[in-house]
């Protein structure tokens, strides 16, 4: 029996194949369905926030979440990423959210030290 690190281990090398053209026929799967509201829960965003954080439109994610529309596979890849890593995509969408000391919060706090201390 393979251990979970040499089933993740094999899986890299399936893409090392299909990467270098040695090995055909590997595809994305992308789920049939999504449920927008659940991810955005756990989130713990409302449906405005959570459109401008993703990038989708306001009546994009109130049409999904009402049952009249369903989204196209793209966003349900994006959807998929976001409910299995927002940070990630999070990092990805805006890369200046991050410096190399974490959050943009930990900037915010440097420049309210640093004017602290120059009106000290």
């Amino acid at each position: 029996m393979k251990t979970q690190f040499d089933q993740m281990m094999d899986g890299l090398g399936d893409v090392e194949l299909f990467l270098s053209g040695e090995r055909k026929g590997f595809k994305a799967h992308v789920p049939e369905q999504v449920n927008v509201k659940a991810i955005r829960n756990k989130l713990r965003m409302t449906q405005a926030t959570f459109s401008t954080v993703f990038g989708f439109s306001l009546d994009a994610i109130k049409h999904w979440e009402g049952g009249r529309r369903t989204p196209e596979a793209p966003a349900r890849t994006l959807l998929t990423v976001i409910a299995r890593n927002p940070k990630a995509v999070l990092t990805a969408l805006n890369p200046a959210a991050s410096s190399k000391h974490g959050t943009v919060r930990h900037r915010r706090h440097s420049r309210i030290r640093r004017s602290r201390a120059k009106t000290r």
